[in-house]
């Protein structure tokens, strides 16, 4: 793998006209009700929010609407997560996010036909209940950005994922003492996903002040 040196405002200018300009590649292409989905993978420690919120700047700067969805907001209730116990790799890895609710109320209504009317969170976690926010409209053109852990490998229809990798030192380093158990859960996610050879983009983050990048696979 190569990685060349980049700002986090260059990679959000390059991504954004990625999506903006298919160029030579037709899939990259919006679809028929014009609406892209970006998928930005990656542990808390490596804050995908900035990334996605970045991007989502230098997209609304082209035109673009852009709705951003961390999937914090769709972690499933303190019962069910904690069923098993707070630090169980497994319940981490399959039971804490709703995916079924992420699906339900992001995917779906962004898919071709859908009726554009996503909810950006479902449930808080500090009070353990449910947000209840409105839906948002994210009309044709628009781009749907979802950020947070373990997005790939889920078939989720991402139409750009970005992995933002750190390594198990940086992980460690960057994670709050409490969360540090969930390292074993990452590094089970490594070898069972793969990630870097799922996503179109890695990005290597050890360092968040000096970020690279294998830059946009396939162009």
């Amino acid at each position: 793998m190569q990685w060349e040196a980049i700002t986090w405002q260059r990679m959000a200018e390059r991504l954004a006209g990625h999506l903006d300009d298919p160029g030579d590649d037709p899939g990259n292409a919006p679809g028929p009700d014009g609406r892209q989905r970006v998928g930005i993978d990656g542990a808390p420690a490596a804050d995908t929010g900035t990334l996605a919120g970045r991007l989502a700047e230098e997209l609304r700067l082209r035109g673009r609407p852009v709705l951003v969805v961390p999937t914090a907001g769709f972690l499933r209730p303190a019962s069910l997560r904690f069923e098993f116990g707070r630090q169980d790799v497994d319940a981490y890895l399959d039971g804490w996010y709703d995916t079924a609710a992420l699906w339900r109320e992001v995917f779906g209504p962004t898919d071709p036909g859908g009726t554009g009317r996503v909810l950006p969170d479902l449930w808080d976690p500090v009070t353990d209940r449910a947000t209840r926010s409105p839906y948002v409209e994210l009309p044709p053109g628009g781009v749907l950005v979802v950020h947070g852990p373990l997005l790939l490998g889920r078939s989720f229809p991402f139409d750009l994922s970005v992995h933002v990798r750190l390594s198990a030192g940086a992980l460690a380093r960057r994670t709050e003492e409490s969360e540090r158990w969930t390292g074993a859960a990452f590094a089970r996610y490594e070898a069972e996903v793969d990630p870097a050879s799922v996503a179109d983009v890695v990005v290597r983050a050890d360092d968040p002040r000096h970020p690279a990048w294998t830059g946009i696979r396939g162009t």
